[in-house]
């Protein structure tokens, strides 16, 4: 498969096609006009030529009749008079007597036939008739030679002109405007590329700006020239905002991820190099030391495991695994599970089910995120207190809540808690083996089911998660 061909850069340039746009704009109004002023020069001409010849056509026409030159030709004045007509317009002149004979033509071609033609029958009728022929390059005109008094149409006068001249007084023109019109558009390409120059400079300003800003020497991008840089300026700012609290998460991240596996490593090595260091260790202190060391493994293993799922959850909706499943009998296995843990807290666990609930889910994201919301009533508990798991559901969806009666969330914190690695209370957090990662791994679960999760908490009083996911899996 051929690969499409790359516009050359230059072409692509706003200045160019702001350019070509003025240029454009700016020499249709100059070929309109040229076109207008030739056109109307070229009428005018012919008009005018037509009106003279008529007019002498007329006064020589009067003399015809007048001194009775269609019964005798002989008149030196009036053949005088045609020649010189004729030589004066560069045209050809033709008297024709009522027999439709012509009897004095100043070519000397056609003297003596006949000529019946439309233009010629029309004037002996008594019409003026004027043509003027563009392709050919004359003008024609028949006129009657009436009798004054009887009123009487004893001939026609027929004139044929040529408009040479015009023509070429109209390329004199032509060339004259063409020379006009190519200083136009040298003016209108300098004015037209200093305004393109001035149109693009804020873009380039911008360019120029987000540069300073790759290079560390600006903060953010200030061109407000137009409102439409203005509004990109402010958006940009916006995105690198976001883009700056996105790196400096990615960096706390990173550090929290070396930490939180740091941690239990460097504990290991402090319990290794003291076993190392001593001789005749007692097997209590040994299997005292040895078995602090299973337990910085398996803390080591559930933060990697955390992770691990982390990395699943930020994967595309398509890894889900969707099936039917009875809502009820999934808590209560959860539950049952994490009943030992909560009898171990001296903690109530207890399941209200509204009504019987099928969903499509994904079972095993879905375990995963209430039963780390569960785990969390339980751990984050005081002796003696409960955590109340309900379940409830409408025509399209179904609502899981859960309830405890612990040390509560301050409110300060309430919007962070979904954060990886945040923590409330780190230190008791770190009694209880939390790694930070459980309500971030929960709420990616829920959003991959199309739900939503939302927190209620009062410190010292207790906390309430309350999720929603739809009855019908929605795909994207």
């Amino acid at each position: 498969m051929s690969e499409k061909k790359k516009i050359p850069k230059v072409l692509k340039s706003l200045k160019l096609r702001l350019v070509l746009i003025f240029l454009f704009i700016g020499m249709i109004p100059a070929v309109i006009l040229r076109g207008g002023i030739l056109r109307s020069y070229k009428t005018k001409a012919v008009s005018n030529r037509s009106i003279e010849i008529l007019s002498q056509a007329r006064i020589l026409g009067n003399q015809i009749v007048f001194n009775h030159y269609l019964e005798d030709i002989s008149s030196e004045v009036i053949n005088s008079q045609l020649e010189q007509l004729s030589n004066i317009y560069d045209g050809r002149v033709m008297v024709i007597d009522s027999n439709f004979h012509i009897i004095k033509d100043t070519y000397r071609l056609d003297e003596g036939k006949t000529i019946v033609s439309e233009e010629v029958i029309r004037s002996f009728r008594g019409e003026e008739i004027s043509k003027h022929d563009s392709d050919n390059g004359y003008i024609e005109m028949t006129i009657p030679l009436t009798d004054s008094e009887s009123k009487e149409i004893l001939g026609v006068f027929l004139v044929s002109v040529s408009t040479d001249n015009i023509i070429l007084n109209l390329e004199y023109l032509k060339n004259g405007a063409l020379i006009i019109e190519l200083s136009i558009l040298l003016v209108l390409l300098l004015l037209s590329t200093l305004l393109a120059m001035k149109l693009v400079k804020p873009l380039v300003n911008m360019s120029s700006g987000i540069m300073e800003i790759e290079s560390g020497y600006a903060m953010e991008l200030n061109e407000t020239a137009y409102a439409e840089t203005e509004e990109i300026s402010a958006r940009f700012n916006q995105l690198f905002g976001r883009m700056k609290i996105i790196d400096q998460s990615r960096e706390e991240f990173v550090s929290n991820v070396s930490h939180e596996l740091k941690t239990p490593l460097t504990s290991m090595k402090v319990l290794a190099d003291s076993l190392n260091g001593q001789e005749n260790v007692p097997v209590e202190l040994y299997r005292e030391f040895m078995n602090d060391i299973g337990n910085e493994i398996d803390r080591e293993t559930k933060i990697i495991n955390d992770l691990l799922s982390l990395v699943k959850m930020d994967r595309a909706a398509a890894d889900l695994n969707i099936s039917s499943e009875n809502i009820n009998e999934l808590l209560e296995l959860i539950l049952k599970r994490l009943r030992p843990i909560a009898e171990k807290q001296n903690v109530e666990l207890v399941m209200e089910s509204f009504r019987p609930v099928m969903a499509e889910v994904d079972e095993v994201k879905l375990t995963l995120a209430i039963s780390n919301l569960v785990e969390n009533a339980i751990k984050y508990n005081h002796p003696g207190g409960w955590v109340h798991v309900s379940l409830n559901a409408d025509h399209q969806y179904f609502y899981v809540k859960v309830e405890d009666s612990g040390i509560g969330i301050p409110q300060e914190d309430l919007e962070h808690i979904y954060e990886r690695f945040y923590r409330v209370d780190k230190s008791h957090s770190r009694e209880i083996g939390g790694t930070g990662l459980g309500l971030a791994i929960t709420r990616n679960a829920v959003l991959m089911h199309r739900g939503a999760i939302k927190a209620f908490s009062t410190e010292g009083e207790g906390t309430i998660f309350n999720v929603r996911i739809p009855l019908n899996y929605i795909a994207s």
